[in-house]
Order: structure tokens, then C-alpha cells, then sequence
């Protein structure tokens, strides 16, 4: 089994990735194959709502996102974290999940998700709010803990001492590996996946 763990923060050792870190101990432990993958400062192109990756599956950009979407068919589940900017996610992980959730849409649905943020002190909740959206829209199921996934500090050291939040990443890993574990041996007894309807229907409220 493998885990694809993206870190939207420009910080390669700041308070996102040492919360990811105290998931990945639990991955490693379970023998789960752990991939990283940082935004970081790269440039990361916003969404222009073209539409031609509902033909190739790929954005027209080629990014971190495309990257992702390569690396994306080997995983089985996902870990999406970001730093809070403004009570919102930061600008590079938002213009990410905008496209990489909706291009790959195909090859993501069915595979879990875990997503976590980071503060210094507030504007977590509204923050995870946006991130949970979009596994929810792209038919992810959505790994939950025993409280909500966060962690606190304004560095790396200071999240050692959350020890609060770095349990609920610990159990948020647990889960994550049963979710993998019952699904493989779901697909071992024979249960078969959702079915997904073959065309989508879009309503719309103004004609």
C-alpha cells in the first residue's frame, strides 16, 4: 500500500510537515509506503476554467498538480495539509486542490483522504472547512480522528508541544490504515466499489 502525503506549505520543516511526520511514523510502522510531496515556493497556476481536463485528465498547466496527477493512480489513499493564511488555506494549496481534484476526479474517487491544518493560534476551523470540500466533491471517503485535525504553533518546535494535536494525527493515521486494510480485504472477499452513475446531472436554478 502506498500513502501520497502533500504539504501545501511554503516551509519544508514547519509546523504542516511535522504534523505530517507524526502520521507518517504510524504509516511506516504499519509497513504502508509513504511518498511526500511539498508546494513549497513553486509557482502553482490557478484554475482558468477551460475544461480540457475532462478530456485528457490533466491540466492544460504543467505543475506540481500534473505531477500529483501522475503520481496520484499509484496511491491508495491521500494526506493533504496545509498552513492557514487568513483563516484559509494557503494561496499555492487552494489554487492546487482547485485543479488537481477536479482533473483527476476520475482516478481519486474511492480512494481515502486525510486533511489537516496548521495555525498559530486561529482560523483552523475555516481553514479545514475548505480542505474537506474537496475529497467530499471528488467521491473521496474522508478519514476522520478523534477530534478536529489540527495542529498549533508558530514553528516546528512549538507543535512538540501540542501534544493534543499531534495524538489526533496519530489516530488520524490509525484510522486511515483500517480504512486501506478493510477496503483491500473488501476487494479480496469480492465486494465490489460504489457504482458511480455514468452521466452527472447539473441542475441549474437559473433559466
Amino acid at each position: 500500500m502506498k500513502i501520497l502525503m502533500v504539504n501545501g506549505s511554503p516551509h519544508p520543516s514547519g509546523c504542516t510537515a511535522r504534523a505530517m511526520a507524526e502520521m507518517e511514523s504510524v504509516f511506516t510502522a504499519a509497513g504502508i509506503e509513504v511518498e511526500k510531496m511539498l508546494l513549497g515556493t513553486k509557482e502553482i497556476r490557478s484554475c482558468i476554467a477551460c475544461g480540457k481536463c475532462r478530456q485528457t485528465g490533466r491540466c492544460v498547466f504543467s505543475d506540481a498538480v500534473n505531477e500529483f496527477l501522475d503520481q496520484a493512480d499509484a496511491a491508495d489513499g491521500f494526506v493533504f495539509g496545509s498552513p492557514v493564511h487568513f483563516a484559509s488555506l494557503s494561496g499555492a494549496m487552494t489554487a492546487f486542490m482547485d485543479r488537481a481534484l477536479y482533473a483527476g476526479n476520475e482516478g481519486l474517487k474511492n480512494k481515502p483522504a486525510a486533511c489537516l491544518v496548521s495555525a498559530r493560534r486561529a482560523g483552523t476551523t475555516a481553514a479545514l472547512d475548505q480542505l474537506l470540500k474537496y475529497p467530499m466533491y471528488a467521491n473521496m471517503p474522508i478519514v476522520p480522528s478523534r477530534y478536529w485535525p489540527m495542529v498549533h504553533g508558530n514553528t516546528a518546535a512549538d507543535v512538540e508541544q501540542d501534544l493534543e494535536g499531534l495524538q489526533i494525527m496519530r489516530q488520524m493515521a490509525r484510522n486511515m490504515v483500517w480504512l486501506l486494510q478493510c477496503i483491500a480485504a473488501g476487494k479480496e472477499a469480492g465486494v465490489p466499489l460504489p457504482q458511480h452513475e455514468a452521466e452527472r446531472i447539473a441542475t441549474n436554478f437559473v433559466r
